[in-house]
């Protein structure tokens, strides 16, 4: 079944770095507009950012802009999310989908902890 595969999260200091990859289970993501997600307890999910599916048009939400960038690997068949300059804010599961989401895409997340 096609699902999507996030990683890369984890525990980092105010002001660090991290580095999110989605691919998929089976198949490819390559055709498609990725779109990345979080989500804290009680919230729901908000996209932070997004990218085409020939990687020309990137969007990302306002909070994320300047620090976070989105980009793809074909040959990886891989989404990334470069977080820089992370805040205890950002802290959250991070999904990747496309966009508009497909339901049945949903993957396990990444866990994001900003803490000192």
């Amino acid at each position: 079944q096609f699902k999507l595969i996030e990683s890369g999260g984890g525990l980092v200091q105010p002001g660090g770095s991290l580095t999110l990859s989605c691919t998929s289970s089976v198949g490819s993501i390559n055709s498609n507009t990725i779109a990345w997600f979080r989500q804290t307890h009680g919230k729901e999910r908000e996209v932070v950012a997004l990218i085409s599916s020939i990687a020309i048009a990137t969007w990302y939400e306002d909070s994320v802009k300047g620090r976070f960038t989105i980009s793809r690997d074909t040959a990886q068949n891989a989404v990334y999310l470069q977080m820089n300059g992370l805040k205890p804010e950002d802290t959250a599961v991070y999904y990747c989908n496309g966009n508009p989401p497909h339901p049945d895409w949903w993957g396990q997340g990444t866990q994001v902890t900003v803490s000192s």
